[in-house]
């Protein structure tokens, strides 16, 4: 279930935020939304580095080892021996080696990118139109009973103006 509380100045959404954690919601369940682009750390203190990185290395790996088979696998296949030169060449295995290792690198770093981003969503977020106008929202992803009414008395308490579910705000 998600609940967003919606906030006019930066101070309280930051005070929300600090009473969620000591309520004992992990920062992976809060999430920030706000049409101003602050810098990280401003809210949520907990720095998220994106690992799309890995994504690159994995594909861009998997490439090498494609356009290195591929070259020398057809090389080897079928032979086409001229005088005394090796059949496997490593200029132009080298070269479509790198050709695919590039290209798959590219392809893995656009799906670790979006995979980073959540994109697609298939889901609607929760969202209310006074984040646009310039207020800040903190959503907070809480199981339904008990924890989900702490979080929604600790935002109303730290001067949420409005408090919604993801059903409501969205």
């Amino acid at each position: 279930m998600e609940i967003l509380g919606v906030f006019k100045t930066l101070d309280s959404a930051a005070a929300a935020i600090d009473k969620l954690i000591a309520a004992g919601v992990t920062e992976e369940r809060i999430t920030s939304l706000s049409s101003v682009p602050y810098p990280a750390g401003v809210l949520i203190k907990k720095k998220r580095l994106p690992r799309f990185y890995l994504w690159t290395l994995v594909f861009g790996g998997g490439g090498a080892v494609l356009g290195f088979s591929l070259a020398a696998g057809t090389a080897w296949l079928y032979p086409l021996q001229t005088g005394d030169k090796p059949i496997i060449s490593i200029f132009p295995v080298g070269l479509i080696t790198y050709e695919l290792m590039m290209l798959f690198a590219i392809i893995g770093t656009l799906v670790g990118m979006f995979w980073a981003m959540r994109l697609p969503k298939f889901n609607r977020q929760a969202y209310a139109d006074e984040i646009g106008d310039g207020a800040i929202g903190v959503l907070v992803t809480a199981e339904d009973g008990p924890k989900a009414e702490e979080v929604r008395e600790s935002l109303r308490d730290s001067g949420a103006g409005r408090i919604c579910n993801g059903e409501e705000g969205a």
